[in-house]
């Protein structure tokens, strides 16, 4: 069996010269992280606010499910997704 490591390698490098920093590529910016720190609050608030509440009570029934749809499908994938224009 004939393995090239420095084949390999080359494959997954596109032949760029790095400073080492692997944070130089890195696209998410401040705005990212307050979005996704909002998101997560926010799931664990709708998830505290579902468990406290009665079982048929307005806050297990619709507040709890609407925050919890905000943090998944609204603020999560907002901060995954947003780029600032330089």
């Amino acid at each position: 069996m004939n393995c090239n490591f420095a084949y390999m390698g080359n494959l997954f490098h596109n032949n760029k010269e790095s400073s080492g920093n692997i944070f130089d590529g890195w696209s998410y910016d401040k705005e990212n992280y307050i979005f996704f720190g909002a998101g997560i609050i926010t799931i664990i608030l709708g998830y505290i606010i579902m468990a406290t509440g009665d079982t048929y009570s307005f806050q297990s029934l619709s507040l709890a499910p609407v925050l919890l749809f905000i943090g998944y499908i609204i603020l999560i994938p907002i901060a995954l997704l947003y780029k600032m224009k330089k």
